[in-house]
């Protein structure tokens, strides 16, 4: 499972998702559903527009859980 962190990352560097839209020319849906975890693909120029504006890695963003193999069945 992939969790994204979006909303830590914002939270940190106190920026609204309104303000994040407007800086990466990315649809504010779209980084609605990014904050709130519920996109299952993203582009990766999305995820790239999104590490130059807030100056971080993509681990920053993204981070990989093992699944339960309950889950995975």
């Amino acid at each position: 499972m992939i969790q994204i962190k979006l909303s830590e990352v914002l939270g940190r560097e106190k920026m609204t998702r309104k303000k994040l839209a407007e800086l990466t020319n990315v649809r504010p849906n779209t980084i609605c559903d990014l904050y709130n975890e519920k996109l299952h693909k993203i582009d990766i120029d999305i995820l790239d527009r999104i590490c130059t504006v807030l100056d971080c890695s993509i681990s920053d963003l993204l981070e990989y859980k093992k699944d339960d193999e309950e889950n995975v069945k």
